[in-house]
């Protein structure tokens, strides 16, 4: 599992450097790789995030999975301008798939 990093409000608010934070882009599975329309529910969950914003969202966390943490985590790399976007939506999606069990979404606008 890839380890869940403590982010901080400076992380969360500033553009930082967050390639230390997404797993490398030859580890990811193709299943998780750029693709229109999406391959997998976590990657539906990324774009509908990213591009439409959400107005509800429940995780089911995996074992031993702080969700509070993970989220910071991921909403740390979503929010930053370093990676290329398809770097960002593979890594994104892929740490949900390893962080948690289950999605249900509802985005602001379809």
């Amino acid at each position: 599992m890839f380890p869940i990093a403590e982010i901080d409000d400076a992380t969360l608010a500033f553009d930082a450097s967050v390639r230390h934070l997404m797993p490398p882009q030859s580890d990811i599975p193709d299943e998780f790789r750029f693709s229109i329309p999406a391959k997998n529910k976590w990657n539906r969950l990324f774009n509908d995030w990213f591009f439409l914003g959400l107005t509800s969202l429940e995780l089911t966390p995996k074992e031993g999975v702080d969700q509070d943490k993970a989220l910071r985590h991921i909403r740390a790399v979503m929010g930053s301008y370093e990676p290329k976007h398809e770097h960002k939506e593979a890594a994104v999606a892929y740490l949900f798939s390893e962080w948690f069990e289950d999605e249900k979404h509802e985005t602001k606008k379809k």
